[in-house]
C-alpha cells in the first residue's frame, strides 16, 4: 500500500500497512521514548505469534457478528497502521471480528466482546466495528487473562449514527497490550469512547479519531490506576480535517508505588480546512506515594484561525494535604479521608458511564487499588 507521509509536524507522520516501511524502535524516537521496549516482548521487533487470544461475542439481538479472513473488504478500510507494532498487527493477523449494526437500527443491549489470553504467548488480532446511518449501539471490549497482545480496533460509524465504546483492559499482572483503536466519523455521527485501564503490565492504548464529514462529534474519556512496576499509556490522536466538527478529551489516572509510570499523549490537530472546529483536551493525574512518574504532553496543532473553540491543560499533583486535614478535622479516618478524595477526582469520570453494570465495576476496581 505504501508510504504515506503528512506534512505536518506531528507524531503521525506515516501510515502505512506495510511493516517493512517503519524502523524497529530503539527507544529514541518520540513515539516510543516513554515506552519501556524491553517488556513488551519484541511486539516492535515482530515477535513471532505464539499464543491464544479467545474471542467470545455477546451480541445485541439486532447486531450481525462475524468472524471473517484478512481479506475480507471491511477489515483495514477505515485505518492505516501508523507505528510498526500496529503494522505488525495488521500483518500477522489471521482472523477478524466485525460487527455490524443495521441503517437505522438501535441496539437494545450493549454488543459485548470479550478477549481473553491465555498462555501468556505473542498474538495478534483485529476488530471491525461499522454502524450504518443513523444506527445506534453500545459496544464494550473486555480484556482479561494473559498474553503479549497487539490488535488495531475500527469504529466506523456512519452518517447520523450514534457509537459508545468502553474499553477495559483488566488485564492479568503480566500481561502486554498494545492497541490502536481508531474511529472514523460521518456526516453528524457521534462517538462516545471509555477506556478504563487498571489491570495488565505493560499497556499501550492509541486512541485515534478521524473526520469524514462536517457535522461529527466525538468524547473521548479515560481513567487509569497504576500499580508498583505498571506501566500505563494513552497516546490520543483527534484529526480535524472537516468543518463543523467537535472533540472532547478527557483522561485521569493515579499512581501509587515504585516505578509505578503512567503516560498520556494528546494529539489534536486542526488542519486549514478545519473551520469551525470546537475542541478540547484535559489530562489530571493524581499521585498517591513516592517513586511513581507521570508524563503528560499535550499537543494541539492549529492551521486555521477560524475556529469556535480550542484548547488544553495537563496537570499532575499529590493528594491536597488541606482536603485530607478537612476530612480528619471531622473525625474522618486518615484511609477513608484518602479513599474519598481519590474516588472524587476518578469519579467525576466515572458517572459519566451511563452502563451501571460497568461503573458499578469501576469502582468497584479503584477501591481494590486503594485497599493494596
Amino acid at each position: 500500500m505504501g508510504l504515506e507521509t503528512k506534512p505536518l509536524s506531528t507524531l503521525h507522520e506515516h501510515t502505512s500497512y506495510d511493516v517493512d516501511d517503519f524502523a524497529v524502535p530503539t527507544g529514541r524516537e518520540e513515539e516510543w521514548r516513554f515506552t519501556p521496549l524491553r517488556r513488551i516482548r519484541d511486539l516492535h521487533k515482530g515477535a513471532a505469534a505464539d499464543g491464544k487470544v479467545i474471542v467470545d461475542v455477546s451480541a445485541a439481538p439486532e447486531v450481525t457478528v462475524e468472524t471473517v479472513s484478512r481479506d475480507d473488504a471491511r477489515v483495514g478500510k477505515a485505518y492505516v497502521p501508523s507505528d510498526r507494532v500496529s503494522a505488525q498487527a495488521y500483518a500477522s493477523f489471521t482472523q477478524a471480528t466485525v460487527v455490524t449494526v443495521p441503517k437505522e437500527v438501535v441496539a437494545t443491549e450493549p454488543t459485548v466482546l470479550s478477549l481473553r489470553g491465555e498462555g501468556g504467548g505473542v498474538a495478534y488480532g483485529h476488530t471491525t466495528i461499522v454502524l450504518e446511518p443513523f444506527a445506534q449501539a453500545t459496544v464494550v471490549l473486555e480484556h482479561t487473562g494473559s498474553a503479549a497482545y497487539a490488535d488495531n480496533v475500527e469504529f466506523v460509524v456512519g452518517d447520523g449514527a450514534s457509537l459508545t465504546v468502553f474499553s477495559l483492559q483488566n488485564w492479568a499482572p503480566d500481561a502486554v497490550h498494545l492497541s490502536h483503536q481508531h474511529a472514523k466519523l460521518g456526516r453528524d455521527a457521534r462517538f462516545k469512547s471509555f477506556v478504563v485501564s487498571l489491570g495488565g503490565k505493560v499497556v499501550r492504548i492509541a486512541p485515534t479519531v478521524a473526520y469524514d464529514a462536517p457535522g461529527g462529534d466525538a468524547e473521548l474519556y479515560g481513567v487509569y490506576f497504576a500499580d508498583g512496576g505498571q506501566h500505563l499509556e494513552h497516546r490520543l490522536l483527534v484529526d480535524h480535517t472537516q468543518p463543523n466538527c467537535r472533540s472532547r478529551v478527557d483522561y485521569r489516572g493515579a499512581l501509587q508505588d515504585e516505578d509505578a509510570h503512567a503516560v498520556w499523549i494528546g494529539d489534536v490537530i486542526i488542519r486549514a480546512e478545519a473551520e469551525g472546529t470546537d475542541t478540547y483536551e484535559l489530562n489530571r493525574n493524581l499521585v498517591l506515594t513516592d517513586g511513581t512518574r507521570v508524563d503528560s504532553v499535550p499537543n494541539l496543532e492549529i492551521l486555521t484561525g477560524e475556529v469556535a473553540g480550542a484548547g488544553h491543560a495537563s496537570a499532575s499533583g499529590r493528594l491536597d494535604d488541606q482536603h485530607l486535614f478537612y476530612l480528619q478535622a471531622r473525625g474522618i479516618p486518615y484511609d477513608t479521608a484518602r479513599r474519598m478524595v481519590v474516588r472524587g477526582f476518578l469519579g467525576q469520570l466515572v458517572e459519566k458511564i451511563d452502563l451501571p453494570q460497568i461503573q458499578e465495576r469501576v469502582l468497584a476496581a479503584i477501591d481494590e487499588e486503594l485497599d493494596r
